[in-house]
């Protein structure tokens, strides 16, 4: 009786295994999980603050974009060499059909123009936003990052520009307070500005 071949698991693709298991996995209602850097992160759905400046976001960029052919989006994955991101919210073509992965898990990253993520309480949340995302962002080459960050200071909004992949880092940064207005310069949302209207006064 012949017996099939198991390859070790260390000679297995990681990046395939935590696609399949990622795939999987049956989460209960108010979480969700993304592939982040090497390991899948649980985590619960956001509060209501994050809630609320996530919306702001979302309605403003639709609104600026609104009979263009991009849109913003939101609970919907990003996908980029079998990594899953699930922004806050992003910027890519409205329709899109022609847009999707291989597995049909979301949008790839190559569509997308630009990710703003609200910055959640917690060290581990912050580092996900602040390093891993950064990076991650960064590797998939996204032109566009914006960060805010209800817990930096007394809030901070960071828009990361120019990604270098093969350094995981940007060449641009430009990181303003709360209450200072600050204008995306490139891609479809160009000229669209974030400030009191969507963040809330300085804390």
């Amino acid at each position: 009786m012949s017996q099939a071949h198991a390859e070790p698991l260390n000679e297995l693709d990681l990046d395939e295994v935590l696609w399949q298991a990622w795939k999987a996995m049956e989460l209960p209602e108010g979480y969700r999980a993304e592939i982040i850097e090497g390991a899948i992160e649980v985590s619960p759905t956001a509060r209501r603050s994050h809630g609320l400046i996530a919306n702001r976001v979302r309605r403003a960029l639709d609104k600026f974009l609104d009979e263009g052919e991009y849109a913003c989006h939101q609970d919907v994955n990003v996908i980029h060499k079998h990594k899953a991101w699930i922004p806050d919210a992003f910027v890519a073509p409205e329709d899109t059909e022609s847009c999707g992965d291989e597995d049909d898990m979301g949008v790839k990253a190559e569509f997308v123009q630009l990710i703003v993520e609200v910055v959640s309480p917690g060290k581990r949340n912050q580092d996900r936003d602040r390093v891993r995302k950064r990076r991650e962002y960064a590797r998939a080459g996204i032109p566009v990052y914006v960060i805010i960050d209800d817990y930096d200071s007394h809030g901070t909004v960071t828009v990361l520009t120019e990604p270098e992949p093969d350094k995981a880092d940007w060449v641009g940064v430009h990181r303003v307070p709360y209450g200072t207005e600050v204008t995306l310069s490139e891609g479809p949302a160009k000229g669209f500005v974030i400030g009191e209207a969507i963040t809330g006064p300085k804390r």
